[in-house]
């Protein structure tokens, strides 16, 4: 399958991107890493106003009305940003829960048995009574634990939302594993010159590229098992992606100045989601079998 961007999509991506990039840089990402389990209200407000939310909702019914294609393109962006909060939850309850679209009501979502920033939320879809604070391993991403929760079939869409969401990390260890790679120098060279940490950078870009095919090949044939390959395919290159860079990094990609590790810690929670890679592997073995 050919999957080629229009004037159109590569002109939401990058509109996207500048607005992160000037609502949520270095320096708020920073601050949100001091600030565990805080929502920014405004910030959420402003992604409202952009149209983030209600992406798929119909023109009619106030929304952007662009296609699963385009939505893709736009969680990338966030995965990439490591924009905090539940961005998928609220984007799936645009239309259903009042507010929702616009981003004066923060939706959080039952998923399986997690539930991702449910103290911040106005609103939460599915049961999440009993739930319990469970403690995260990534500090822009709380956690609550709902106990006895049954392992509800996953919603397309999300899975494949998070596929993209992961793609947008992996794209972004990629980036920063080649730029770290150019700067840092050992014995009077950079250390991309050596040859262990080309291939490193080369792992990184190829499983990249692997999950972006797969995953915006899901986006334009919404197959239940397209999506599935594509949210393992991402998974992998989110995960193994972090961790290949934080091995360019050495020991400063672990510090708190670096924004490596967060990248690392926001795929692992990613990869919980949806029932994790079990689910997609399942679903992908029936449509192999049958």
């Amino acid at each position: 399958m050919r999957f080629r961007l229009t004037e159109e999509q590569r002109a939401l991506r990058a509109g996207v991107r500048q607005l992160l990039e000037r609502r949520f840089g270095a320096d708020a990402l920073r601050a949100a890493v001091a600030r565990p389990g805080h929502l920014d209200r405004e910030l959420w407000r402003e992604l409202g106003a952009a149209g983030l939310f209600a992406l798929r909702l119909p023109e009619a019914e106030g929304g952007v009305g662009l296609g699963l294609p385009e939505t893709v393109l736009v969680f990338e962006e966030t995965g990439r940003a490591l924009l905090p909060g539940p961005v998928l939850a609220s984007h799936l309850a645009a239309g259903t829960v009042p507010g929702a679209a616009t981003g004066e009501c923060v939706v959080a979502r039952a998923d399986g048995s997690l539930v991702e920033w449910l103290d911040a939320a106005d609103t939460v879809c599915g049961d999440a009574s009993g739930a319990l604070p469970l403690r995260s391993v990534d500090p822009l991403t709380p956690l609550h634990r709902v106990l006895g929760a049954g392992a509800d079939a996953p919603d397309p869409v999300a899975v494949l939302l998070t596929a993209a969401e992961q793609l947008g990390t992996a794209t972004r260890a990629c980036e920063l594993a080649v730029q770290h790679a150019r700067a840092r120098e050992q014995f009077g060279q950079p250390i991309g010159a050596f040859q262990a940490v080309k291939h490193l950078c080369a792992d990184l870009l190829v499983r990249a590229e692997t999950a972006r095919a797969a995953v915006y090949a899901a986006a334009v044939t919404a197959d239940p098992a397209d999506i599935a390959a594509a949210r393992l395919l991402a998974d992998e290159a989110a995960v193994r992606g972090a961790r290949d860079c934080l091995q360019v990094h050495g020991g400063m990609g672990f510090t708190w100045e670096a924004e490596v590790h967060l990248h690392l810690k926001r795929a692992w929670v990613r990869a919980q989601r949806g029932g994790g890679s079990t689910q997609s592997e399942e679903a992908l073995a029936a449509d192999l079998v049958a």
